[in-house]
Order: structure tokens, then sequence, then C-alpha cells
């Protein structure tokens, strides 16, 4: 009788565990609720190669208002610009001659502080292109009046729902955005007044700022086209009097759903002019409308209205939470579950909002501007990773394509300083072309990351899928590793490789003195072998001289049983230079496998260093994910939870779930990117490591359920 108790027990615990998770109920009870014009709480919505995002009226009603918090940014992939180049500059005027003894003159795209020509050239290439804001759609309201707002992101369907008392009308708003086109579709339900403006600003080509030039009138044009429909109307957007970078001009057209007309109030009564208005006439009833941007005209392209959009966003969103990953912390008992929980679920939406187009994204994605609008390839790893982890590999496979059509580019960098194969660049936009740097143009740790990322997409691949990337980025990978080998110093008097003349990820390190970082190096060892394995799926040999880099490349350095920054910098703990910004070392093990370079012994000492002693408050929003990785390989998952979870300025996670850094980067995607990425090993684990959520605590306080996720390596 006992006997089969126990296995009437079994089934029925069996049966329970096998339950798969209610993913709208997770997903739903994770949806944003703004109850006031918060600017640190505009929603998005967005198809990943653009965005749309809200402040509490469900449109873009206040931008200068949002400009300091989470900007109301129209942004796309295509949408950049180039201020003139009156005094011609030319891209090899900003490139200066080093000589890090390799024996040869390598030329870097570099920053130049005197004045003249060197100077203004870094400058204008560092600036142009940048990405610009596509134009606002908001309502005519007066901030200060707008009262009992009441707004939720219902991410299950990617619409945000909001309402607000405005002059003593209950105005109730619906947005979305189509999953393919970049159109948005909003409804607005109200007695009161409904005055939509359209307000197209002038790029700014600042460093960091929401890309809007409100007193720019001269160069900034808006044609119109007239109605291609007895409910739509076109406008033609004309910057600088001539198309621009990568056709700056485009084309803006609304549809009013049947039944409502606009009358554009053109300003001095000419085709031409700066800020739009669009009023409704019908004052008691409901108007719906979309609005698209797009670069050129195509009269085949259907007209949608507000429900098809509604509906064709509805199924989007929802395939994307049925058929990804997903994870459950409803049954841990940890106080802080639920808001790991919250900031996963928004992490997930956000990146698929902001970083699902044809190119890498910026660091804060399809929001606002940082770096000029361009985007860092030392970070597409942060944000991209996840995609395959968490079973939406299609999404990194249009980024890492983006790399095929810029190697060019990337063989010309490696070209002008004698080093083979390909390599990338840091900071760049759609064309590859590098941006002037002081810092960027000497990393390397950019480089492995498209070996890497192709070897996730292998990964989560059937066998048909294999073989169809081992086509398709062979020869991407094979030119990477090239480069690499090329870059690498043999050492004769120590029968070793090495690592010089670069900025490591620990930014704090200077290139003409840096000889051998621990994440570098593990990295080349890593890198260099899954190249190796790439080519014999292709039918290839193995490189005996890349075999040599693997079985030679010098180990990490450390002291008093510490890992360093790096051989050259002993001083690594007695110096706030070397323990501020990145503790790039832990991703030695973590972000990687644990290689022959490193003594898991010596790594755990390194780790609890780290945490008691780190200048924690000079970090980014990802170091706390990098950390957790650490730990969790290095078997201390409760490490690992207090890293993911520690409460520090540049780990904060707003109400939106934007990963908040200070007053510069409200929005820092690679931490979320970072989040997804170390939950889905501390989940899935992996290679080697079969123990079940490996990297949460086995007490009982964290039962993680989770479905679709894969391994790293």
């Amino acid at each position: 009788m006992k006997t089969i108790l126990s296995i009437l027990l079994i089934a029925i615990a069996t049966t329970v565990t096998a339950q798969p998770i209610d993913r709208e109920a997770v997903v739903r009870r994770n949806n944003p609720h703004i109850t006031s014009l918060d600017t640190l709480a505009s929603l998005t919505v967005g198809n990943g190669g653009f965005a749309f995002t809200v402040d509490a009226t469900g449109l873009q009603s206040f931008p200068k208002m949002y400009s300091q918090g989470v900007p109301l940014g129209t942004m796309s992939d295509w949408g950049w610009h180039s201020f003139d180049n009156p005094n011609a500059y030319r891209p090899e005027e900003a490139l200066k001659a080093y000589d890090f003894g390799r024996g040869k003159t390598e030329f870097y795209a570099t920053q130049f502080k005197e004045a003249g020509r060197q100077h203004g050239s870094s400058e204008w290439y560092r600036a142009n292109p940048h990405r610009m804001h596509l134009g606002a759609v908001g309502l005519e309201l007066d901030p200060q009046l707008v009262t009992d707002v009441n707004q939720t992101l219902d991410l299950w369907t990617g619409m945000i729902d909001s309402h607000f008392t405005y002059g003593g009308h209950r105005y109730h708003v619906q947005t979305a955005c189509h999953p393919e086109r970049d159109m948005i579709a909003t409804r607005i339900v109200s007695k009161g007044k409904k005055t939509i403006t359209l307000t197209f600003p002038y790029p700014t080509g600042k460093h960091s700022d929401d890309a809007c030039d409100w007193d720019e009138w001269e160069r900034n044009i808006t044609s119109f086209e007239g109605m291609g429909n007895t409910c739509t109307d076109t406008l033609k957007r004309i910057l600088d009097g001539q198309s621009r970078f990568d056709k700056a001009d485009y084309f803006v057209a609304l549809h009013w759903d049947e039944g409502h007309r606009s009358y554009v109030n053109l300003k001095g009564n000419t085709p031409l002019w700066n800020h739009q208005h669009f009023s409704i006439a019908d004052a008691d009833s409901a108007v719906a409308f979309t609005c698209e941007f797009f670069q050129e005209k195509d009269p085949s392209r259907p007209v949608l209205t507000f429900d098809e959009v509604m509906a064709a966003s509805a199924k989007y969103w929802k395939d994307y939470w049925t058929k990804g990953g997903i994870t459950d912390f409803s049954a841990c008992t940890d106080p802080r579950a639920k808001e790991l929980e919250r900031r996963v679920i928004l992490s997930q939406y956000l990146l698929a909002v902001n970083d699902g187009g044809d190119t890498p994204p910026q660091e804060t994605g399809l929001t606002y501007n940082s770096w000029f609008g361009k985007f860092h390839l030392e970070m597409t790893w942060w944000h991209m990773a996840q995609f395959a982890l968490w079973g939406h590999p299609a999404i990194l496979e249009h980024a890492l394509d983006w790399y095929l059509t810029v190697m060019p580019v990337a063989k010309d960098i490696a070209h002008r300083q004698g080093f083979d194969g390909v390599r990338w660049m840091k900071m760049t936009d759609p064309s590859g072309t590098e941006a002037p740097s002081k810092v960027g143009s000497f990393l390397i740790w950019q480089q492995p990351h498209p070996i890497y990322l192709a070897e996730l997409l292998y990964r989560v691949s059937d066998s048909q899928g294999k073989q169809r990337l081992i086509n398709k980025y062979g020869k991407m990978v094979d030119q990477t590793a090239l480069f690499m080998k090329s870059f690498a110093t043999y050492d004769h008097e120590n029968d070793r490789y090495t690592l010089r003349g670069c900025i490591p990820a620990q930014e704090t390190l200077r290139a003409d003195s840096t000889v051998n970082p621990p994440f570098e190096l593990s990295y080349w060892h890593f890198a260099m072998e899954i190249a190796q394995q790439w080519r014999t799926r292709q039918g290839q040999d193995r490189l005996p001289e890349w075999d040599e880099l693997i079985n030679r490349i010098s180990p990490l350095a450390f002291r008093d049983s510490l890992y360093l920054a790096a051989e050259t910098a002993p001083q690594t703990y007695s110096d706030i230079r070397f323990t501020s910004d990145h503790m790039a070392v832990l991703g030695a093990v973590g972000i990687l496998p644990s290689t022959p370079q490193a003594d898991p012994a010596i790594m755990k000492k390194t780790l609890d260093w780290v945490l008691e002693k780190w200048n924690w408050d000079k970090t980014w929003g990802w170091d706390f994910p990098m950390t957790a990785m650490c730990a969790a390989r290095l078997g201390e998952p409760q490490k690992a939870i207090d890293a993911l979870l520690m409460p520090q300025r540049t780990n904060t996670y707003l109400p939106n779930g934007h990963n908040y850094q200070d007053g510069r980067l409200r929005c820092y995607l690679p931490g979320n990117g970072g989040l997804l990425t170390a939950v889905a090993m501390m989940c899935a684990g992996w290679d080697g490591e079969d123990k079940h959520n490996p990297g949460f605590p086995d007490d009982g306080s964290w039962d993680v359920k989770w479905e679709g996720l894969s391994p790293l390596p």
C-alpha cells in the first residue's frame, strides 16, 4: 500500500510540475500602470525597427516637458541625417598613427584636441550622421490641467490604454504600433475638444538628447502632398532643402477612419510650413486614425484602419509571448522575486520594441539619442544574445546580417592598420563608418561578438537551420578570427601570445600601457576555438596557426590570489582607476565558460573582493548581470541573486522597465539585455551543468518555473 501511495504521490507531483505556465497571466500581471505625468514613466509601442514613445495622454502631447525624462521619441532604423560639410572634411583627416610595438604603424580614427582640420574632421565624423526624430503626434493640451491619469500598457497585445481628465471631460486614448510597418494607430474617445497636432523638430546632432531642435525653421520644411483618398493626408519632409544621408527626406501619411476628416491649419496659406495642426470637427464622437512614416511612396501599399493595426499588434505580441521563453517567479518566497519577474517581463518587451530591427541598436534604443544616435558594437552582445536564449533567434539574426553588409568597411579598417581579416568598428551607423573616438577605436572586445552570436544561433537551430547558418555566416566567422590571430603578438622570450595596444572593456585603462587584459584573453581563447569548429563544420581543416594561438595565449595575471585588471596593472587593488567602471575580469568566467587560462579558486576570491570592495557607484547596468553570471558559474547562486538585485543607482529599473543610469542615460538597454541573459543562464544553465536552476539558491526560496530557455556555452 505504501508503495502504491508513493507512486501516486510521485505521479501527482509530476503532473503538477508539468503544468504549463499561464503565460498570459505572468505577462499581464506585470503591465506598467501609470497614474501621473511622470516624465520617467513614458511608455513605448514599436516593432523593433520603429518605436513611438508616449506620455500619459497616450500620445506625444508634451515632448518638451518629457525631454529630460524618458523622451517622447519617434525613431526608426532608417531615420538618419547629416549636417552640411562646408569644409569638405575627409575621413582620413581624423586618423592618427600609433606604434604599439607590433613592428608596424597603425592608423586609428581618434579625436584631436588641437584646433585645425584634424580636430574639425574628427568632430564632424563623430557627430554625423546622427539619428533623427521623425515627428511628434499629440493632443493640444495644457499639462497643468491634466488630472486623474490612469494609463496601462497591455504587454500581451502591445496596446497602451490611457485615461485622463481635461477641461471637465474624460478622455480615453488607445495606441498601438503595426508589427511590420512604421505605423501607429490611435483612437480618442471624449466629448471634449480633440485637436491633434503633428509637429516636426529639426535634428540637433548632439551627443545625448531627444534629437529635437524646435527653433530651427529655415532648414525644416514640410510639404503638403495632398490627399491619397478622401480620408488620407500625405506630408513630405524636406531637411536642408535636399536629400541627405540615407534618404533623410521622408513621408508621413495620416489615414482617418471613415466618417472623419481633418483640415490642415496652414501657416500663412502656403503649402510649406513647419508646425501642423489637425483638428477634428466631431467633438462628441470618437475619432481614430493611423499615422505612418516611410521613405518612399508606394501606391500599392494598402491603407490600414485603426482596428486593423490593433488586430495585427495583438496577434504579433501574443505570438511573441507564446512562442518565446518565459519565467514565472510566483512560487518564490524571497521578497525580491516579484521585482525580478517585473524586470524580466518588461525587459523582454523593451528589447523587442527597441532592438529588433535590421541594424545593431543604440544603447538607448529607439527612444532617444545617446552618442549621436549611433550604436556601439561592443554592446551588441549585451543587447542581442538574449534573443537566442529566450526563443527569438530570428530577431538576433536580423542584426547579425548587418555585419555581412559592412564587411568591406571592416576589412578596410583592418588593412589600414596592417592586420588580416576584418576589424569590427566600435561606434558606428548603418553605413559601418567608424566614428572617431579617443577610447572606442582602441577597444577589441567587440571583435569576437559576431562569432559568439553566430554560435548561439547555431546552437538553437535544427539540422537544416544549422547548415543554412554555416553557409551564411561561415566567411564572417573566418574573417573575424583572421584578424584576431593577426592582432595577437607572439612573445618569443616567454613562448606565448599577448594582447597589447588596446583599451579593454574596463575603459579606465590606456591603450599604450595595457598588456593582457583578462576578459579579452579569455574571449580570444573561446572565440578562436569556436572559429575552428566552424571551419570543420564547413568541411575545412583546423588551421595549425590558430591552434597555436589557442594553446599559447597568455594565462590571466594575478597577484595575492586576485586577478589583475591587466598584466601591466599590479596596482589594481590599490588604485581607484582599476576598481571603477566595469569589473571586466569577472566576464572571463561568466559571460564565457571557464577556460584553462582561469583558476576557479582565484576567480572566486576575485569575485568576493569585487562584491565587497568595488566602487559600485561607478558601474554600469550590465555590470550586475555580468557579476551574477560569474557567481553562478562558480557555484555561488546566492551571490548571483544578490548581484543581480544589488540596490545601486545604475541597477534601477523604472516603472516602464528601463534601466536608469543617471541624468544623461535615463535608458540603458544593455542592462536590460544583460539581465535577461543572466536569468536565462541561471535557469537553463550552461554546457556541462545539469542541475535545475543552477544560478538560484536551492533552499526553496527561489522556485523559478520556466519554459523555452536555452543554456549558454
